[in-house]
């Protein structure tokens, strides 16, 4: 073996595991295994497979110092990055989403699905600075491309060639944003149609607003059906459903789960951008996971965008997304917050069809280790990740934060760490 991670807890109760590494897998799992390796203790702490962003756009990221100020309480977020977006460089783009990758791994994420968008405006610029991006980081996470058009694609001329050209050099995800088109169902139908040509996922940003009014949610669970892709489309935001009453948003729920979709909650975004046509009593417009789960459906949380105008804050971190999630759906029992952590691990993983994720003997080595005893106790404690390891290699470390006492130095009898 070439690396043994020595007393981890993988589930509250459970005895305490080694974790054996050979050639990038896990090789063994069991208490005290004898080998001769390298050995990390991880001393009773929380480990889990890595964590995954399951929805994010690096080419736009880290702009927000870029944009025009918000006009009052319309965000105007399309518009005030379009005016940004003719500046963009492959350079550029490949240094800030850099910036951010490298923040992700920071915070324990080892896979990830990222949105670039493609228009006359930036053309594949945003694409090739990614996809360097991506090279470069390829020791610490893995990241797959999808492509949409943001702005239009019917009423866009250049933007399908654009698209095709992406799908062409080996793009296999592709999205849509039907509501900024003109002609939303053929947005739609022509996404469709290139999925099923190239073979590809599909990913959709819809129904994204503050009235229950024209939703293509139907549409798209009609053309799922149809060209039975079930477990291979998801959508995200879908905001709208949050205006239904109840009995409505389970239905609907319900509805997903028979045709296998998958709905990207992104709490960040949402909770900043709705609402704005109201100025008491704001609705939050953040879609309740939990009880998309209850319906049997999939759902992910994710970090949507960091540092520009749809959301001008982040840190990468999705444990602390999946608490703010907590916090806007007002849930809390252990169950819930489990749940909560599944859609940042092995909910997050089915929506990619990521059928080697997870700690399993001849999957990939790609753990992470919590300053923690629990999932439930990192996002009720927004818990640091301690240690990254990918591949079977660490690649992200940070240490634990040590309480000095009042005299400034550190008494003999006080812990190392700060793990309860």
């Amino acid at each position: 073996m070439d690396l043994i991670l020595r007393n981890a807890r993988l589930a509250p109760g459970d005895p305490l595991m080694d974790i054996g590494i050979s050639a990038g897998r896990i090789a063994a799992i069991a208490p005290g295994l004898v080998a001769e390796a390298e050995t990390i203790d991880a001393a009773g702490r929380f480990v889990c497979a890595g964590l995954i962003e399951s929805h994010i756009h690096l080419d736009k990221a880290c702009i927000f110092d870029r944009t025009a100020p918000e006009p009052g309480r319309l965000a105007d977020s399309i518009r005030r990055t379009s005016m940004v977006k003719h500046g963009f460089t492959v350079e550029d783009v490949h240094a800030r989403a850099s910036r951010v990758l490298s923040r992700a791994i920071a915070q324990g994420t080892t896979r990830m699905r990222t949105h670039v968008e493609l228009d006359p405006i930036v053309g594949l610029r945003g694409l090739e600075g990614v996809r360097r991006a991506i090279a470069d980081h390829a020791w610490g996470i893995d990241v797959e491309i999808s492509v949409f058009a943001e702005e239009g694609l019917t009423n866009n001329p250049g933007t399908d060639e654009l698209l095709v050209a992406a799908l062409d050099s080996g793009i296999r995800v592709i999205g849509g944003a039907p509501g900024s088109d003109t002609d939303r169902p053929g947005q739609l139908l022509r996404v469709f149609e290139l999925a099923r040509r190239y073979d590809t996922d599909i990913d959709l940003h819809i129904d994204f607003g503050n009235v229950p009014d024209d939703m293509d949610l139907d549409l798209v669970c009609r053309l799922t059906e149809r060209d039975r892709m079930g477990g291979r489309v998801t959508v995200a935001h879908v905001t709208k459903l949050t205006t239904h009453d109840i009995d409505s948003q389970r239905r609907i729920a319900r509805r997903l789960a028979e045709t296998g979709i998958t709905l990207s909650v992104l709490p960040a975004t949402d909770v900043f951008l709705m609402g704005r046509d109201q100025t008491d009593n704001i609705r939050r417009g953040v879609v309740n996971a939990n009880m998309l789960l209850e319906e049997g459906a999939n759902a992910t949380l994710g970090s949507n965008n960091i540092l520009n105008a749809f959301t001008p804050f982040g840190d990468c971190s999705l444990v602390r997304i999946a608490n703010m999630y907590a916090h806007i759906a007002q849930v809390s029992t252990d169950t819930d917050i489990a749940a909560c952590f599944d859609m940042l691990t092995t909910r997050a993983a089915r929506m990619l069809n990521h059928t080697d994720y997870g700690i399993a003997l001849g999957n990939p080595a790609d753990l992470v280790v919590f300053d923690a005893a629990s999932a439930v106790q990192v996002i009720r404690e927004l818990r640091q990740p301690l240690l990254a390891i990918k591949r079977g290699r660490p690649s992200m470390r940070w240490s634990t934060p040590e309480l000095l006492g009042p005299s400034g130095s550190r008494p003999s009898d006080l812990p190392q760490s700060i793990v309860t």
